[in-house]
């Protein structure tokens, strides 16, 4: 089958070695998995992040987002059937989405949304799933909850931003103030339903205050979490909860105890990598996802289209998303 793959970490996304094509025998199902043909793909800051910082003996394939049709079942699968349209964020530890086939564990997975072509529903995986378990399972917003209170959603133009912003105005009664800090993704943010939107580029805590929000009661920090620590230190409730899934240098989590606040940790691969219990928990969120995209209650938050899957349009993606300016998700559809 066909792959993009990567064999040296590191390489600058502009050295054509980065990111190439080649030629790698199909998976072979395991019992709980579904063969997929992959239709199309999403480009994640996780993608990049193993590009640049994890060591392949063999050829990896990365992509952690992905919508196509299943082929062949493992032999102890009971929810999906070959000829089934699905979609899904996959497993870290397992061989990604950037090739022609994908072996994903059904438990994982979902049917994809009838309403959607492949590459707008290939931008919500993994940042459906990501934003889903942040404001529910971690942060314990319970739907149809949060009167009278106020989610501050840092980075919310972003993949997962603009799907958490959805999920807290349409599914939660919070007010949902996010942050932007240029025109079109202010407006952006806006369209998806935030009541208010601050500058995080500017002092937050004055940004909040000036925006008649000075104290919130949750945040969902998703980038730059220690540049803005001191202004959640400050602008959060007491007993309020925060929520992260970037990877900041080191905060003093000591300065929350005098508001008894809570520290909250996301991320979507922990149910697959330790296959936890409730490991089916993402198949169901998939799934309630799909309805809520086919109702019309989700958008797609798909931004730009790099056209077919292939190394020159995936090393475009990564050095987007590298840049820091994406909006929404960058998909590819087609080998």
């Amino acid at each position: 089958m066909k792959a993009i793959v990567y064999t040296e970490a590191g390489l600058p996304i502009e050295d054509a070695r980065s990111l190439f094509e080649t030629e790698l025998p199909a998976p072979v199902p395991r019992e709980h998995d579904l063969l997929v043909r992959v239709a199309a793909v999403a480009v994640n800051p996780v993608d990049t992040k193993v590009r640049r910082n994890q060591p392949t003996e063999t050829p990896r394939i990365l992509g952690w987002d992905a919508v196509g049709t299943v082929e062949a079942v493992g032999a102890a699968v009971t929810r999906f059937k070959p000829g089934d349209r699905v979609w899904y964020a996959g497993s870290i530890d397992r061989p990604g989405s950037y090739a022609e086939l994908q072996c994903v564990d059904e438990r994982i997975a979902g049917h994809a949304p009838v309403t959607l072509d492949d590459a707008a529903a290939a931008a919500l995986p993994l940042t459906t799933i990501t934003a889903w378990e942040l404001l529910f399972d971690r942060l314990g917003v319970a739907e149809g909850g949060g009167e009278g209170q106020r989610l501050l959603v840092v980075g919310a133009a972003g993949g997962v931003g603009s799907i958490l912003v959805q999920l807290a105005r349409k599914l939660t009664k919070l007010t949902v103030i996010a942050t932007a800090s240029r025109p079109e993704t202010a407006d952006w943010v806006r369209k998806l339903g935030a009541h208010a939107v601050v500058d995080h580029s500017k002092p937050l805590a004055a940004e909040l205050a000036a925006a008649g929000h000075p104290a919130v009661d949750y945040i969902a920090s998703l980038t730059q979490t220690h540049l803005h620590y001191d202004a959640y230190v400050e602008a959060v409730a007491p007993q309020g909860r925060i929520g992260l899934i970037d990877d900041p240098e080191p905060i003093d989590v000591r300065r929350l105890k005098r508001k008894a606040v809570s520290l909250h940790w996301e991320l979507m691969f922990t149910r697959p990598l330790f296959g936890t219990p409730d490991l089916v928990r993402q198949h169901e969120i998939l799934e309630r996802a799909a309805a809520l995209v086919d109702a019309g209650t989700l958008v797609s938050t798909q931004g730009e289209h790099y056209g077919a899957i292939s190394a020159a349009n995936l090393r475009r993606a990564h050095a987007l998303v590298e840049s820091g300016r994406a909006r929404g998700k960058l998909v590819l559809a087609g080998f």
